[in-house]
């Protein structure tokens, strides 16, 4: 199972609209929307503010007239408000909406493009599922709070405050009286506050859990079957789910508690006011359109307030969002260009140098995976690197390919050292071949083209035919066109391997690094792609990792490796002369003689 960790899900909480300024700059940038969503925002909270009047002088002048036609004209008064409501609101619904909408989209973009700049040690310490959970549960909270939230509180504000002004002009008696009961509305939305952000932030880390479970499982879904794990890992699953139901439990209990006291608070206030109101329309002090009006300016005040308390729910939970999405954007890579990187060689050699380096992997900080390395490759040579399991053979690859940097020592180009040229132009020049390759959910063309995008078919089918793809692929129901499913669910192995070397090959870089290319092969394909690797491999250095010797046999050199160092180098021969590691890796392979088949010997063209 994964032994990835999450990324620091228990930061010091922050002011929830602190937190929730990092969204200005994403939506300053479409002020139109803005300021469409504000103008009918103002009109539809003007039309609201002006129903109580509208309704204090229907029933005054329209039941209190005499003149029959007066009713006519107030509720068509009423009506036109209504109307100018209507539109309005609906107005406003949209521009806020495509605003919410248009910010999301552009901060999951921001947000994805800062994961393709982050290097392998992010990865390495930092579980899949997690990274999909912060790009689609939290930017939709965020999505919500710019595309509803954040209008409902604007608006509510706007009708409390004018509420509140109405009341005052309407009755200012009965307003004062309303006013005590302000404090004890605030004061438990302010006691309940942090303990709600602090809720949400941890529903969403157990919600991430459970998303990182399952992404996880269905990734090794062909393991999972083959040990016949399905009620295990339903069973795992599921607790993942209701921790993070649980968790959920508790912060929609502490709202439910918060909402409950606060409409308590705010109605119960309302009802005493109303009623010493009423007692003052029986006493003839008050009539009662003014009444009607001061109620209905109540209601709304009050309803405001409850919006309030349900959008600070939703503000805390998107504070929460933001502040684990702004975890993403803040992480810097260790691995970055230089300010004023060298530029590449033209043309490029591809002569390298590995000089005393030193390697600790930050998840194994106490095992050098590379100790005192030095290695030298020049231009066209071709060098294999051999040794058991943890010797630090693909540790070479990944500091050549620049996705760790020596803790000492220096890996030059050229003579150029690595971390002086962009990572970006120096991987454009070299074409890797992994042990398990990756298969795009897509068509062989577009899994082919990912090697250069600019190729043509022409080129794709080419490449192809150098790998020994062409046969299988041109076979299959759409050629070429065919989807190859989700990790090349549609292929064998060995089908997937050879994909992935026609990738390398339409690359055509003059660097090649082959990480156990050939491992997932049958004994009939391996001859046909070593055939087209030797091909490959012509005039360009090539660093060839493989665990099966007879892969390695015509190799200008081979590199043993141990625990980090190189214990040996020669060829086949010499190195089986000499004993030691090597020629007892050739024992095990190639029998008492440690001599290799001829039929595994290859020709080189």
């Amino acid at each position: 199972m994964s032994d990835q960790t999450d990324i620091d899900s228990s930061p010091p909480l922050r002011r929830p609209l602190t937190a929730l300024a990092a969204l200005w700059p994403h939506a300053r940038r479409y002020r139109g929307l803005i300021t469409a969503w504000l103008a009918f925002l103002a009109l539809s909270s003007t039309a609201t503010l002006s129903l109580p009047v509208a309704v204090r002088y229907m029933i005054d002048g329209g039941f209190g007239s005499e003149d029959p036609a007066a009713i006519d004209r107030y509720f068509a008064a009423l009506l036109g408000v209504a109307l100018v409501l209507a539109f309005a609101t609906a107005a406003r619904f949209y521009f806020v909406s495509l605003l919410g909408e248009r910010v999301a989209a552009d901060l999951r973009r921001r947000v994805y493009e800062r994961l393709m700049t982050l290097d392998q040690a992010f990865f390495e310490r930092t579980r899949t599922g997690e990274l999909i959970s912060r790009l689609s549960a939290d930017t939709e909270l965020l999505r919500t709070v710019v595309g509803s939230s954040a209008s409902v509180a604007l608006r509510s504000v706007v009708t409390l405050s004018g509420s509140a002004i109405m009341l005052a002009v309407t009755s200012p008696r009965l307003a004062g009286l309303a006013a005590i009961g302000i404090p004890l509305t605030v004061l438990p939305i302010v006691l309940f506050g942090r303990r709600v952000q602090k809720r949400s932030r941890e529903s969403q880390d157990r919600t991430a859990d459970a998303n990182a479970r399952a992404g996880e499982t269905l990734n090794a879904m062909h393991t999972v079957q083959s040990y016949a794990r399905e009620s295990y890992e339903a069973q795992r699953f599921g607790g993942a789910v209701e921790a993070a139901f649980a968790s959920a439990r508790r912060r929609v209990r502490t709202q439910a508690l918060l909402t409950a006291v606060v409409i308590t608070l705010v109605f119960g206030a309302i009802t005493a006011v109303l009623w010493l109101g009423a007692k003052d329309v029986a006493q003839g002090t008050l009539s009662a359109g003014v009444l009607s009006q001061f109620v209905l300016y109540a209601v709304l005040g009050a309803g405001s307030v409850g919006a309030l308390t349900e959008v600070w729910s939703e503000v805390q939970r998107a504070a929460g969002g933001m502040s684990r999405i702004g975890e993403l954007l803040a992480e810097q890579p260790r691995v970055q260009a230089p300010a004023r990187p060298r530029p590449m060689p033209q043309p490029l050699r591809g002569a390298i140098r590995f000089e005393g380096v030193r390697f600790h992997y930050p998840s194994r900080p106490d095992t050098p995976a590379l100790d005192g390395f030095d290695l030298s490759l020049a231009p066209g040579e071709r060098v294999a690197l051999v040794g058991p399991s943890g010797a630090g053979k693909s540790t070479v690859l990944q500091l050549l390919l620049r996705f760790h940097d020596p803790e000492a020592g220096r890996i030059t180009l050229d003579g150029i050292d690595l971390r002086e040229l962009d990572p970006t132009e120096l991987r454009a020049r070299l074409a890797l071949v992994p042990q398990d390759p990756v298969i795009f959910g897509a068509n062989a063309f577009d899994n082919i083209r990912y090697g250069r995008l600019d190729a043509s078919d022409a080129d794709v089918v080419e490449a192809a035919r150098a790998a020994e793809a062409d046969g299988f692929l041109a076979a299959l129901p759409e050629g070429y066109a065919t989807y190859l499913g989700e990790r090349g669910a549609r292929l064998s192995g060995g089908q997937q391997q050879r994909i992935a070397i026609a990738r390398a090959v339409l690359k055509d870089a003059p660097i090649l690094l082959l990480d156990e290319a050939t491992s997932a092969l049958d004994a009939q394909s391996e001859r046909a792609i070593q055939t087209a690797l030797e091909r490959l491999m012509q005039d360009r250095t090539s660093l060839v990792i493989a665990h099966r010797l007879a892969t390695v046999l015509n190799a200008d050199r081979i590199i043993v490796m141990d625990e980090g160092r190189i214990v040996a180098s020669g060829r086949h021969e010499e190195l089986v002369a000499q004993g030691g590691l090597y020629a007892e890796l050739a024992r095990l392979q190639f029998g008492a003689s440690a001599a290799a088949p001829q039929a595994a010997t290859l020709t080189t063209p």
